[in-house]
């Protein structure tokens, strides 16, 4: 009788276990980039699906740089501020990011963000947000988002000698998510033939035209990176007599 009421008992614990988990497992949010490498002052798309078990109701969804801290934040009056601080804020209510920032998707099922004039401090973690009607109601996944901003630099010879060759570097300091079309620029003019998806600038057999201030971009974003100067210096010959 005692191992009966023992067995009860633990098939009891385990189907309260089963049901517990799987009101966690069908609630999942999967992001569809986890690293984005944008480009200073362009156009970023953060993406996500989500599920969740069938009797719930979407009630709030949003994308947030910060998560809770406590479990209750919604429970938090006005008055609270120290503890509201703490907990996940909605992107579109923040001053900095309200006016760049467009929300798309079904609210059901996909979320998809636009932010636009980013800069290197909008580089940060990223995670979305939805919350149910129902007791477990707020789910994340963890990690999100990673967006790095970065700048172009040109990396280049102060000087090189008349009738040689160089090389100029376009570089980032993360590699661009975006497939990107570099131009290459002298003296603020664009080098048209200079047009591709390689980073550098090849100059063959270089003449004294070629020095000046070189800088370079990405075809369709208005950001262009410091120029460099690059002298020509000439090349003596000695004759003998």
């Amino acid at each position: 009788m005692v191992v009966s009421v023992r067995m009860a008992l633990l098939y009891l614990l385990i189907f309260l276990l089963m049901i517990h988990g799987g009101s966690s497992a069908d609630c999942d949010v999967t992001y569809s980039l986890s690293h984005i490498c944008a480009l200073n002052d362009s156009l970023v798309i953060m993406s996500c699906t989500y599920t969740y078990p069938t009797g719930h109701q979407i009630k709030k969804v949003f994308w947030t740089k910060t998560l809770d801290e406590d479990e209750s934040c919604e429970d938090k009056s006005e008055s609270e501020e120290d503890e509201k601080n703490k907990c996940a804020a909605d992107l579109s209510e923040d001053p900095e990011y309200s006016q760049r920032l467009q929300y798309l998707g079904d609210k059901q099922k996909n979320s998809t963000i636009r932010l636009s004039h980013v800069t290197q401090k909008d580089s940060h973690m990223y995670y979305f947000i939805f919350i149910t009607d129902k007791p477990d109601k707020k789910w994340t996944r963890t990690p999100g988002v990673s967006l790095t901003v970065t700048d172009l630099q040109v990396e280049a010879p102060e000087r090189v000698t008349e009738g040689h060759n160089v090389s100029l570097t376009c570089k980032s300091s993360c590699t661009l998510t975006d497939r990107a079309t570099f131009i290459w620029y002298r003296n603020s003019q664009p080098l048209t033939e200079r047009r591709d998806r390689n980073n550098q600038l090849l100059l063959q057999s270089v003449r004294r035209e070629d020095a000046g201030r070189y800088s370079c971009a990405l075809q369709e974003h208005t950001y262009i990176s410091p120029a460099v100067q690059l002298s020509v210096t000439c090349e003596y010959r000695f004759i003998s007599t």
